[in-house]
């Protein structure tokens, strides 16, 4: 049997080579950051930024999470989100989205970068007919 140690874990990723695909949202490509495996799927952590070309689409939803912390990095971004309504985030601006709080993508400028870093590394997400529950809606 093979033991791992501290140093076997030691992940490294730079932005010169970095590998951009395509992920949960096609108007947004994810940069694996490498901790997903190295946390046996406790942690999922991503680059995240708008794909060139594509429309984004605001849909309704909520994720299954433990943890989701969201950091700007460059641009903007702009969120509804339930009970708070539109949140505009620019670089510099960090958001935590509690688990299973419903959002919306309102838009993002073209040269947005963000950092998310998401608990458990596999988590569902899951579309909601409004951003608002229905006893919340007015």
């Amino acid at each position: 049997m093979t033991t791992s140690t501290a140093a076997d874990q030691l992940v490294v990723t730079h932005a010169h080579n970095a590998l951009f695909e395509r992920g949960l949202r096609s108007f947004f490509e994810y940069r694996d950051l490498g901790m997903n495996k190295v946390t046996d799927g406790r942690v999922v952590a991503h680059v995240i930024r708008a794909a060139q070309g594509e429309e984004f689409n605001g849909v309704p939803h909520l994720h299954h999470t433990q943890f989701q912390l969201v950091y700007v990095l460059k641009g903007w971004v702009e969120f509804e989100y339930e009970g708070h309504g539109p949140v505009r985030l620019e670089a510099g601006s960090c958001v935590y989205q509690p688990p299973g709080i419903r959002h919306r993508e309102l838009g993002h400028s073209e040269d947005i970068e963000m950092l998310e870093i998401v608990m458990p590394g596999e988590f569902k997400t899951e579309v909601v007919e409004s951003v608002e529950r229905k006893s919340q809606q007015k």
